[in-house]
């Protein structure tokens, strides 16, 4: 199918326009930024407020993890297909329909009155997060060479950071005072304003030309990715890991994401290129981007699972709590970008950002209900340090190494990998999460000679103040217990990243767009 569209053919090339400077620059993405804010809030604003969600809705540790997963699956799916359309049509039209998508799925989410709505609306909140992240990475490679997007990308990690500690905090605080349905109505208000500012200061050159719109990728990378992940979520708890719909979903998953590779070698307008798996730094950062994504989201969502049913603070409280992640994710990402942008060197980041994420899990992994905040404290600045120094610079080692034809495209699959490892991760770890607390609130019962009341008896998530009194510091070993080897499954994957970002070739940093 082939629609008109604008195009905007921006700094990425060969008649791009003159340079703009640092403050032109500042006004183009201070929408941008607004709407990335918008984008992290959405997630993290929930964070905490999800245990008493979940209970209110009457669900499951499986709803928990869906609750976030739905969104990570809509932005992971969405992500590539914002990517490409900012290749072939209006980038500052697509970022105002992103948004548009965005306000309405969190009114409706707010009303919900059942998990299931609110896990639909979840989605569609996700496609919106989807493009407000992916563009953002586009428009700031449009308009600003590799050398110097270091410099910008630091304010895009801050960003994330802001999000990041603002959400938790403005989500407990709600979820204390008012109802956690405000939780999905509070980015509103900065969604409206980040459409206004964009409509006032996005102003890119446009052109005419025709768009085909690559549907059946889109349809196959959604349904395979779709169904491997229901599948790790599910599998051992719906049904056994070895059982007709195992054998239905992996090979079906694997057949869908395999015929993607032949609809994309054929198609116009190809969703994702594959010309972009030729070269090596692309492949191997956007798999370290994968890995990191398991380490970035299972810190960001259990560590509220952790404050709350571990430790037994307030969601308001567990917000603050999680400070030091945030912390040292903001300063590393900001350091390291105008590092980058000083030096034009930005491997030894990756290097030491991967090893540094390493090393936060395995701290992480040795922490229990009882722990002292101050020992948890400087684990959690670890596991934050290092996420800031990769997260935005993989990014840029990416964009260096493409045209202008692919730059959404190869922007978005950086995006697109770090959202899935975080979906996979958080369906997978949630699912471990359930299966290792369960068994250790049985043990921990059986040693204690107690017989669980009615209705504590399945994966459902507890409220620790309805709990009787003898329970309660079994059930909190059980989750600090259960979280602590969910972050000891999660250092693996780290590690993996390190391998990798070894295996990067670097090459220096180019000083125009083109």
């Amino acid at each position: 199918m082939t629609v008109p569209a604008n195009e905007v053919p921006d700094a990425s090339t060969p008649d791009s326009p003159v340079p703009m400077t640092h403050r032109e620059v500042l006004e183009t993405l201070s929408g941008l930024l607004l709407g990335m804010f918008v984008a992290i809030l959405s997630s993290t604003v929930v964070s905490n407020a999800l245990p008493r969600i979940v209970a209110d809705l009457e669900g499951t540790e499986s709803g928990y993890t869906w609750i976030v997963t739905a969104t990570l699956l809509a932005t992971t799916i969405s992500t590539p297909i914002w990517g490409k359309l900012a290749d072939l049509t209006s980038k500052k039209r697509l970022v105002q329909v992103a948004l548009g998508i965005f306000t309405v799925s969190s009114m409706i989410a707010g009303l919900a009155q059942n998990m299931e709505t609110l896990i639909a609306m979840r989605v569609f909140q996700g496609i919106g997060a989807g493009g407000l992240t992916a563009l953002s990475q586009v428009i700031l490679a449009s308009i600003v060479s590799p050398r110097e997007r270091g410099r910008y990308s630091g304010y895009l990690g801050a960003t994330f950071a802001l999000g990041t500690v603002a959400g938790p905090l403005i989500g407990g605080a709600i979820t204390e005072h008012l109802s956690w349905r405000w939780c999905f109505y509070v980015g509103v208000p900065f969604a409206i304003a980040a459409a206004v500012v964009l409509q006032k200061t996005l102003h890119l050159p446009t052109i005419k030309r025709p768009v085909r719109i690559d549907y059946l990728g889109a349809m196959t990378i959604a349904g395979g990715v779709s169904l491997l992940l229901v599948w790790v979520s599910l599998a051992g708890h719906q049904f056994d890991w070895a059982s007709w719909e195992t054998a239905v979903m992996v090979p079906g998953g694997i057949a869908l994401l395999a015929l993607t590779v032949l609809v994309e070698s054929r198609a116009s307008e190809p969703i994702i290129p594959l010309r972009l798996f030729e070269n090596r730094t692309v492949v191997l950062a956007s798999l370290a981007s994968l890995f990191v994504g398991v380490g970035l989201f299972a810190s960001t969502i259990f560590l509220g699972q952790y404050f709350q049913l571990a430790r037994g603070d307030s969601p308001m409280m567990a917000g603050v709590m999680t400070t030091p992640l945030i912390l040292g994710l903001f300063v590393t990402s900001t350091v390291s970008g105008r590092a980058v942008t000083r030096t034009g060197r930005w491997k030894v980041w990756l290097v030491a950002g991967a090893a540094t994420l390493t090393v936060g899990l395995l701290l992480m992994s040795r922490v229990g209900w009882d722990t002292t905040y101050w020992l948890v404290a400087p684990a959690m600045l670890v596991v934050g340090a290092g996420t800031g120094m990769m997260m935005q610079n993989l990014v840029v080692a990416v964009q260096n190494e493409v045209s202008g034809p692919d730059l959404g495209a190869a922007s978005s699959f950086v995006a697109f990998t770090r959202t899935m490892g975080g979906a996979f991760g958080v369906s997978a770890l949630g699912a471990l999460l359930g299966h290792r607390v369960e068994e250790h609130t049985t043990e921990g019962l059986a040693a204690a000679g107690i017989h669980p009341p009615e209705g504590h008896g399945g994966r459902s998530i507890p409220s620790l103040d309805q709990l009787p009194a003898p329970m309660r510091p079994i059930v909190q070993a059980a989750y600090g217990d259960g979280i602590a080897e969910i972050f000891l499954a999660g250092a693996p994957f780290a590690f993996f990243a390190l391998v990798l970002c070894l295996l990067i070739r670097e090459r220096a940093l180019r000083e125009t767009t083109s």
